[in-house]
Parts: C-alpha cells; structure tokens; sequence
C-alpha cells in the first residue's frame, strides 16, 4: 500500500519518480542475477548472466548519478513493482523445473522478459530526458539502453542451442519411457 503519491505535476516530476523505479529496478536486478548464475547449467548461460551482472551493477551507478543531479543530490528510490512481480515469476519457474535443460530455458524466458522490461524503461527515460533538455542524462540512458538491448540479444543467441539442447533431452527422455 503506498502512504504517499508522487504527486505527478510535470514531465520532470514524471521522469525523476521513474528514474527512482528504475534504481529500485536495478538494485532489484543485481540481487536477482547471483542466483540466476548458480542456477544455470548451461556455461554460456552462466557467463552471459555474470557478465551482465557487472553490467548491471555499472547501471546502478550511472542511474544514481542522473538520480542525484536531478534532485540535487537525493537518490531515493520507489519500488518498481513490473521487477519485483518478473523476479517473482523467475524464482518461481525456478523452483518448478525439475529437468536442468527446462531450468535453463525457463531462465533464459524470464532474463528475456526482465531486458524486455529495461528496454521499454531506458527508452523512455531517455527521451524524457532530452526533451528536458539533458543530453548528458540522456547520453547515459540511451547507453544503458544500447547494453540491455545487446543482452537481450545474446540471451535469444543462447536461447538457440539451449532451447534445442531442452527439447531434444525431453524427447530422448520420453521416448525412453515408452
């Protein structure tokens, strides 16, 4: 339950209550990715999400520092809720699969939904922040941009032998039980 509203007036009052999500997002994200790591069986999976994770942890500054020059140095954050609720999923289907080639692809689905998620942030806050006229933010957002989209890229790279690797276990396995 929120005790307080953002009280919305503005663009910039927009973009600084969404840059304080996006924080929350990040901050969210990194504590996510070191089980993400443990969890992947697959040694292309595992080191895509470690590097994103340094990825990640870079975002957490270069968002806290806008944060801070928008507000005169107040970084606060407010909860993102679309993270937490795709994080949730993501242990859930976790904790669901069984088979370690279903974890792998189930891991891969929700990192997917999660970059999906920054891409429509990033693109957003980046064209708020030109249209306040701050380029130097909106240089830094369409950066944070470009590394989301690229991991979302590698992930559907990955996602093509792991999926097919998935499938081919599943049906080798169910046709042994016939």
């Amino acid at each position: 339950m929120k005790l307080f509203s953002e009280n919305i007036e503005d663009l910039r009052t927009l973009y600084i209550a969404n840059l304080k999500k996006a924080l929350d997002m990040e901050q969210k994200i990194t504590k996510a990715l070191p089980t993400m790591i443990e969890k992947s069986t697959d040694p292309q999976l595992a080191a895509a999400f470690r590097a994103h994770l340094t990825e990640t942890q870079s975002h957490v500054a270069k968002v806290e520092s806008i944060l801070r020059d928008a507000t005169n140095g107040n970084a606060d954050t407010s909860t993102c809720k679309a993270i937490s609720a795709l994080i949730t999923e993501a242990e859930d289907n976790v904790k669901d699969a069984a088979d370690t080639s279903i974890r792998d692809i189930s891991l891969i689905a929700s990192a997917q939904q999660v970059e999906h998620h920054e891409i429509a942030v990033y693109g957003t806050l980046r064209t708020w922040a030109e249209l306040l006229g701050d380029d130097d933010a909106a240089d830094i957002l369409d950066s944070i941009l470009d590394e989301e989209k690229n991991a979302d890229e590698l992930l559907s790279t990955i996602s093509d032998t792991v999926n097919t690797t998935g499938v081919v276990a599943q049906t080798n396995y169910a046709t042994a039980r016939v």
